[in-house]
Order: structure tokens, then sequence, then C-alpha cells
């Protein structure tokens, strides 16, 4: 029986009218005769910097929008799911898998597309909200819960996907801001942060997108302010061939020391000694597999060396990359050796952001319109893939402005390419997801949606009133107090149980069926 398909429904005619007297009342304000030069010298110098870097942003007028219409909206946007139904797409999977590398699919962007890239950006955001960023917990720099719950506390069982191991990182060079460590003297690890995770899909997920798919979602940055600490670090080899990487991002993937409890093992190691068991696994089932490698900013530079080395270590398997806000990596013949690899890779990077400009802000690959006169220039950075440009401007809920973190937010990614019909058009009235989770991190939304900034904290900021009425942080469940082993073997043991319990169901069932 031929399984139908479900469309993308939209908002009523009510809802798209208001969204378009939003927009004439935004465009009308930003159209209003600025002061010749801002008097505010951090204006000034924001306006300096995007006239640098070209990223067309422009320093905040005075709204004054109709509080009527904003309450009038968000009222009817509170009465409405905050995802689409879900589209059967087991027939062009590997449309979806970038086996044409997305030719034709993203401008417009095709709805079925845009689901799955909003799927794995939250994939990638996991990383951020599961992460322990208190410094005062013992446990600072790991993830606040186990792999068998993670998903479930997260609000993200929805997407049909199993997290099966953790992946644990550290680094022997300086990354600036990226690990987080406790201030107390006993905690969990002094050495290693998590930095992401394996997750696979489940039965019934693996029908309605036609594969059984693993992801491997990579933790980044929060802050961009990183970046602009070393802006061409040091390329080195990375690979077979002429492929050299950036020497931070080839530290963090591949260090271990046999002294540490998190990384006997390297990141690389970890990640792919799961990969390959998921592989083996299923493929011995008779399965069609996919590896698809998400993550935002550091983290998409991570999925990057990721793909590279799952293509070239497991053979046939369809490996994709979809990274939002990700830094160039390494050189032209990084680039070169994925595409020949067959490593597909979807870009997603907003106008403003500065990150995806980062390393090479200036060399880089537009220098290969040179290559004639210089050569190939094994030094440059160049980024690869296809790529899906978004704008900050195109949605009437975000500030205009300058602001650096708003902008490399994955939550304002995620946002857009919600909104994002295609680049000849306004920002598409029937988008779903939640406004207010763009200002979880950041202060992007305008005034009028009266979302807090950077709302997004544990109640009470982790304390809870104990029965003594005094306010205390509370121990962490056993199950969720990290371990580089038990846990995770346990999960992995448990999904093997239980797969082999649904053979067995399914045998007794075919057995019936013959009788």
């Amino acid at each position: 029986m031929a399984i139908s398909t479900m469309i993308y429904s939209h908002l009523p005619a009510t809802t798209q009218s208001r969204l378009s007297i939003i927009h004439a009342h935004k465009e009308a304000l930003l159209d209003r005769p600025q002061a010749k030069a801002p008097s505010n010298p951090a204006l000034r110098l924001a306006e300096s910097l995007s006239h640098l870097l070209h990223l067309h942003v422009q320093t905040p007028p005075r709204t004054d929008l109709h509080q009527s219409i904003w309450s009038s909206f968000t009222e009817e946007k509170h009465s409405t799911p905050t995802t689409s139904p879900k589209e059967v797409i087991a027939h062009k999977w590997r449309d979806v898998h970038g086996s044409s590398d997305w030719d034709n699919l993203l401008d417009p962007l095709q709805p079925w597309l845009r689901r799955e890239i909003v799927k794995y950006g939250e994939f990638a955001q996991a990383t951020y909200d599961a992460f322990d960023f208190d410094s005062f917990s013992e446990y600072c720099g790991s993830c606040r819960y186990n792999p068998r719950n993670m998903f479930e506390k997260l609000g993200l069982s929805r997407n049909g996907y199993t997290v099966s191991n953790y992946i644990y990182g550290m680094s022997n060079i300086h990354m600036p801001q990226w690990l987080e460590r406790s201030h107390l003297a006993d905690t969990w690890s002094k050495d290693s942060n998590w930095i992401g995770y394996v997750a696979v899909s489940d039965d019934e997920e693996t029908r309605r997108i036609g594969r059984r798919d693993i992801v491997v979602a990579w933790r980044g940055t929060v802050a961009p302010s990183e970046w602009y600490e070393d802006m061409q670090r040091k390329l080195e080899p990375f690979g077979q061939g002429d492929a050299k990487v950036e020497h931070g991002f080839l530290s963090l993937y591949t260090s271990k020391n046999e002294s540490t409890r998190y990384n006997k093992t390297s990141a690389s190691e970890q990640a792919m000694k799961e990969v390959t068991r998921l592989v083996e696994m299923y493929r011995e089932k008779g399965e069609e597999v996919s590896l698809t490698v998400t993550g935002h900013s550091l983290g998409g530079a991570l999925a990057l060396l990721n793909a590279y080395e799952a293509a070239a270590t497991i053979p046939n398997l369809p490996v994709s990359v979809i990274s939002f806000g990700a830094p160039r990596v390494g050189n032209v013949g990084f680039r070169d050796e994925l595409h020949q690899l067959g490593v597909k890779t979807l870009r997603v990077v907003i106008k403003q952001d500065v990150v995806p400009r980062m390393p090479g802000l200036v060399f880089n690959e537009s220098l290969q319109k040179f290559d004639d006169i210089t050569g190939s220039l094994e030094w440059v950075y160049t980024h690869v893939g296809a790529e899906l440009k978004l704008d900050v401007r195109s949605s009437p809920y975000l500030k205009r402005g300058f602001d650096l973190m708003g902008f490399h937010s994955l939550e304002t990614y995620l946002h857009l390419v919600d909104g994002f019909l295609s680049s000849a058009t306004t920002f598409r009235s029937g988008a779903r997801r939640d406004v207010a989770l763009v200002n979880k991190a950041c202060d992007m939304l305008v005034d009028e949606l009266r979302i807090p900034r950077c709302w997004y904290q544990l109640a009470n900021k982790g304390l809870v009133c104990n029965a003594h009425g005094r306010w205390v942080k509370p121990k962490r469940d056993a199950e969720d107090i990290p371990s580089p082993a038990g846990r995770e073997e346990s999960t992995v043991n448990a999904l093997a149980v239980g797969m082999q319990a649904q053979d067995a169901v399914e045998s007794v069932l075919y057995a019936l069926v013959l009788l």
C-alpha cells in the first residue's frame, strides 16, 4: 500500500496579513532618515567593523510598532504547533543527503529539506542545551544527562533518534574559551570536556527517511570572540596528499593522554569506534546506512574532520555534513580530497556572522582567481561544499544593529532556516519554530515580543530548597554522573538487547504467518 505524503501546513490568512503589516511597519521605520554619524563610540566602532567585513548591518533605529498588532499576532502564534507534520521522504533520501550537492533544492528551499536541516540543527543545539556551563559545579564541562534520557530531557524524542554514545575531547594546545573548567578542586575531570555524541534513527524514523541514519553531533563555541585571537593560524598535514587543516581544530580532534580518565582515546577514535560498530551492526541486518555529521561553529569544523575520516575508513558509506556558522577548516587540497571521497557538505551561513569568514579573513578561496599567476597556494584556507546563505534582515522578529553574539547564535540560524523560502522572498508566514528560542542566549528579538534576553537557564540557577528550607546545589542522579566507560557501554548493551528482542518477536510473527 502506498504511503501518503504529508505536506507543510500554513497559518491562517489572518496571521499572514498581520505578518505583512509587521513587515510594512518595520520597513517604514527603517526607511526613516538617520543622523549623519552616530555619537556613541561603540556604535561608530560597530559601523566601522561592519564596513570592513561587508556585513551590511545597520545601527538600530528607534522602533515604535503598535503593540496591539504584536500582541494579537503573538496570541495566534501561541495557539499553533511548533513543528510541521513529518513528511515521508524515503523515496528521496539521497537528495536530502546531498547526492546532487543539493542542486536546485536550496533557493527556493524545498520544504522537506528545510525540516531535515532544522532537525540536524537541533541535534547540534542539544550539545549546548545539555552542557554544564556552571563553573561552581564539580561536573562543569560534562553533559547534565545520561545518553538514555538526554533527548527526552531536551524535548527531542520526537525526532526519532536514540543516543548510543558520548564523545569527550581535550586539546594539547590552548583553545580560548572552549574548555570549560570548574572552580572547585574536586571535579569530574581536569582535562576533558563533553564534546558531542553519536545517535541513530529508530525503526519508525528509519522507515520515514529511507535508511538507517547515524548522526554525530559536535559541540562548538557559544561566543565568536575567540576567533579574533588568531585569524590566520598554522595549517598542518592531514590525511593523504596535499590536504592541510587548521592546527587547533586537528589538535582538539586527535588529542589524547593515557594519564587522563576520559581521553585515553581521542575524540576521533571514540567517534569512529562507535560509528564503525553501528555501521557493521546494521549492515549485517541488511539495512542501508548513512552517516550525517553536524555541528555549529567549532563543531562544524570538527564535523568536517570526522566526515573525512569516516569516508576514508568505511567503504561505500554515504557521508554528508550539515554545518551551521562553521569556519574554514583547511586548504584547497583538503577540499579536493573531501570531494574525491564523496563527502557532501552543506554549509548554512548568516551573512552578518563573522565566524564563517575565519580563519583566512584575507587569504582565502577568493585568491583562486589568481591561480594562473601564483599557482595553487597550499597555505590558503578555503570553504567546501554547497552554501545556504541567510540574512538577519529577512526576519521581522529580529533587531537591526550590530550583535556578534546574536549573529552567531545557533538558535538565530534555526529561526532563519525555518523562515527561509528563497533569496527573493520575505520571511515565510508558515514558520512554526518557536520565536522565543532565539533569545535563549542572546538579545536578538525585537522588544515588542517581550521575550527576556538570555532567558535559558536551570530553574533557580540550579538551586533547590531542601527539607530544612535551605537553598542548596543538589547532587546529580547517579545515572547522570559522567562515566568514561560503564554508562555508555550499558546504553550500547541496552540497544543490542532491544534489537535482539525485536528480532525474536519478528521471527515468531513470521512463523505464525506461515502456519
